[in-house]
């Protein structure tokens, strides 16, 4: 990449994408309780996350219970919680590696490696995007799914969580940043003719 400016703005999004997968592997709003039919005022909100359950009462109060088990978790939310781990260690060491490659710095003195660095850097934060992508797009696919089942009681019907947006939004900036960091990743060409 010609311009450091560039890879600044990378790396910009990388962290971004990065804080917003801890983010969404953190809090436990991946499902929250649906206000339908008769539901409407409740004193209670059901929130359920990666690796805690929590009940929200109308005067602010907050319990959570963590899982006691992975048994516990829905199929999809056992494969999220995998996937968001290994997407947040592989960009972070992909951000890790940016940093030591990047124009910007001089933690590698060989100009002609930089742009190798780079472009495993933007491989990594593609990769990273993908995973945080995939589950939340699973996770929301299957709370619409059981949302708009006649044959599920309306009291146990959840809506999709703020969690699921803040994944969306995480990917997708990993998946620019990695993209850009690989279109412009190429080694220079050192012939004239």
């Amino acid at each position: 990449m010609g311009s450091s400016a560039g890879q600044m703005a990378c790396v910009a999004l990388g962290v971004l994408g990065l804080i917003g997968t801890i983010v969404c592997c953190a809090l436990p709003l991946w499902r929250v309780s649906s206000f339908t039919g008769n539901n409407i005022v409740t004193a209670q909100e059901h929130q359920e996350g990666l690796w805690m359950q929590c009940v929200k009462q109308s005067t602010g109060q907050q319990q959570c219970k963590v899982y006691d088990s992975m048994l516990e978790l829905s199929s999809d939310l056992q494969a999220a919680r995998a996937m968001i781990i290994i997407s947040c260690m592989l960009s972070g060491l992909s951000v890790l590696v940016l940093f030591c490659g990047a124009d910007f710095t001089t933690c590698v003195q060989n100009e002609d490696a930089k742009p190798k660095i780079c472009l495993v850097a933007g491989v990594g934060l593609l990769l990273g995007g993908y995973l945080v992508i995939m589950p939340v797009r699973l996770s929301a696919h299957i709370t619409v799914r059981d949302f708009n089942n006649p044959y599920i009681p309306n009291f146990t019907k959840r809506e999709v969580g703020a969690c699921v947006y803040i994944g969306w939004a995480a990917g997708v900036l990993m998946i620019l940043a990695g993209g850009l960091l690989c279109f412009f990743s190429r080694p220079k060409s050192g012939g004239s003719g």
